[in-house]
């Protein structure tokens, strides 16, 4: 068995690093998070924290976006209305969260700068939530990419036109009707 040079991460530091930045988000947005609020909120230095994620953007999209499968439920019930039900309640919670919410405007500016930061968020995401909705979504017929850009786009939409609180289960049932008609065959 071969061991890494050094000494071994200290997970205690990662969740703390995670913690801070999550609430700081909520309480000062994107723009206004800084790395040194975050070192001094988590207990540890700058440098400990650009050891672990390479720019703030990173940072954030972890903490606002953790691939936890307590935070994210994708069931099968062999129903694709039923599924898809889920699906667009699962992608409400992940989007309406606090933390997501401050995340999401910086996040989305970040991209255009950060070529890396793309393959990071896709390639978490991928091995996630999108991931498991993907496999739900694999039939004859249906673009599972698709269902998944347009379930996701017409959530971010609607937070940013209605806010957090208009996205209940009316709203939730009215978005499958219209995701099923569309990919009806």
């Amino acid at each position: 068995m071969t061991t890494a040079p050094g000494r071994p991460r200290d997970r205690r530091i990662d969740h703390a690093v995670l913690a801070a930045t999550a609430e700081l988000l909520v309480e000062v947005g994107y723009a206004d998070l800084t790395m040194d609020a975050v070192a001094e909120r988590a207990g540890t230095t700058k440098p400990a924290i650009y050891r672990r994620w390479r720019s703030k953007a990173h940072l954030v999209h972890e903490a606002a976006f953790p691939t936890d499968a307590e935070r994210v439920q994708v069931p099968t019930t062999g129903s694709l209305a039923t599924d898809l039900r889920a699906m667009v309640r699962a992608c409400v919670d992940v989007f309406a969260h606090p933390v997501a919410r401050a995340a999401v405007p910086g996040l989305i500016a970040e991209l255009a700068a950060d070529p890396t930061l793309h393959a990071t968020l896709v390639g978490r995401l991928a091995d996630g939530p999108l991931g498991a909705a993907r496999d739900r979504l694999s039939r004859p017929g249906l673009d599972p990419e698709a269902v998944i850009e347009a379930m996701a786009g017409t959530t971010l939409l609607a937070l940013l036109f209605r806010g957090g609180d208009g996205l209940d289960d009316a709203w939730i049932d009215r978005t499958t009707d219209l995701l099923l008609k569309g990919i009806a065959a």
